[in-house]
C-alpha cells in the first residue's frame, strides 16, 4: 500500500491573522484561498512539500452542527483544546527563535524547547485560532 498525507484540517476564525501566521511566521505558501457565503477556507503548506497541505477552515461550515456544538467548539478553540498538529524540524532552537521573533497576530508560545522524558525534544505554540502546533526536533 502506498499512502501519503495529502491534507489535514485545522479550524480558524480570522482569515487575516491565520494568513499572517501561517504564511509570514511559519513560511508556508498559500495554495488556495476561497471565500463563500462569508466563510473563508485557506490552504497552506510547506514550500518544499507540494503534496502536503493544511486546510484552515471555518468551523461554522461543518454541516449538521447545532448551535450548542458551535458554542462548544468556539470555547474549546479559545482554550486551545480543539485541534492540533505536529510539525518537525532538524534544529528546534533555531526554529523556535525564528518563530518567537515573528510571533504576533494572536499566536502565543505554550512551551519553550524542552527535552521530554520519553526521548523527544519539542516546543509548542498556539496559532491565532487556538490550535496547538507542537514542533518536534528530528535528526
Amino acid at each position: 500500500m502506498d499512502l501519503t498525507i495529502h491534507n489535514t484540517f485545522l479550524p480558524h476564525n480570522d482569515n487575516d491573522a491565520s494568513l499572517a501566521f501561517y504564511r509570514d511566521v511559519l513560511g508556508f505558501e498559500v495554495r488556495n484561498d476561497v471565500e463563500w457565503n462569508g466563510l473563508h477556507w485557506l490552504t497552506v503548506g510547506p514550500v518544499d512539500q507540494p503534496g502536503t497541505s493544511i486546510v484552515l477552515y471555518p468551523p461554522a461550515a461543518q454541516p449538521g452542527m447545532t448551535e450548542e456544538e458551535r458554542r462548544t467548539v468556539a470555547e474549546m478553540m479559545a482554550k486551545g483544546t480543539y485541534a492540533s498538529i505536529n510539525l518537525a524540524t532538524k534544529d528546534l532552537d533555531d526554529t523556535f527563535g525564528r518563530l518567537q521573533a515573528g510571533m504576533s497576530h494572536g499566536a502565543e508560545v505554550v512551551q519553550e524547547p524542552t527535552d521530554q522524558p520519553w526521548g523527544i525534544r519539542d516546543a509548542a505554540f498556539r496559532d491565532p485560532a487556538g490550535s496547538t502546533i507542537r514542533i518536534f526536533e528530528v535528526k
